[in-house]
């Protein structure tokens, strides 16, 4: 079973579904034959590379102190063995980080790649749009640092990725976390590990249909 998973690396949301999906996962009796990939979504494709505080970006967007907004998502993100620190966190444009996910997926870290992200942004107050520090991200998750120099420097993954972004947004993809199971059935939002589990159970033995949650 091929379960592709559609996010963004500033959305909170994602990383907690993505907690929640690998509860999941270490339930399903037959993780083994689990083919996780990762797929990009931009919740903000017009945001400066240059990046700004993720305060000012929530309080724009929602009309009230950062606070407000960050702390039941701390407190959501806790209870799944999470540390948010949101205050300290760049808001950036993440195609290039998105970029990064596509080069790791071809040498076999994304999964590495993509928990370091995550954490980067939302834990350590990282910024995803400079290309130093995804260069130590991916090191850290086994790339070669000259490969990954070379290949942030390049176009290499621009037009597969901007294919990415664009065949999600055929498929209807409009909000993130999506979960897609085996291109047949697809649940949106950070859900429980109950009903991602469930729903992995019914595509493995073919009894469910073509649908969204």
């Amino acid at each position: 079973m091929q379960i592709e998973i559609y996010s963004d690396l500033v959305c909170p949301w994602c990383y907690i579904g993505k907690r929640r999906f690998e509860q999941a996962l270490a339930a399903f009796p037959a993780a083994d034959e689990v083919e996780v990939v990762y797929r990009p979504f931009q919740l903000n494709p017009a945001a400066s590379a240059a990046g700004e505080p993720s305060a000012l970006v929530y309080e724009r967007k929602f009309g009230k102190p950062a606070a407000a907004v960050f702390g039941p998502l701390t407190e959501a993100a806790a209870a799944e063995g999470i540390e948010f620190r949101m205050e300290r966190a760049v808001a950036t444009n993440t195609f290039t980080a998105h970029r990064l996910l596509w080069f790791a997926a071809r040498h076999g870290r994304q999964a590495e790649v993509k928990e370091r992200l995550l954490a980067h942004y939302f834990t350590d107050g990282g910024h995803l749009g400079d290309p130093e520090q995804l260069t130590a991200i991916a090191v850290a998750a086994g790339l070669d640092r000259e490969q990954v120099t070379g290949f942030l420097a390049s176009q290499e993954g621009v037009r597969e990725v901007r294919a990415e972004l664009a065949h999600g947004a055929e498929l209807g993809i409009s909000s993130v976390p999506t979960f897609v199971f085996d291109g047949r059935v697809a649940v949106s939002g950070a859900q429980s590990p109950e009903l991602l589990l469930e729903v992995m159970a019914k595509v493995a033995a073919g009894t469910v249909d073509r649908s969204a949650h």
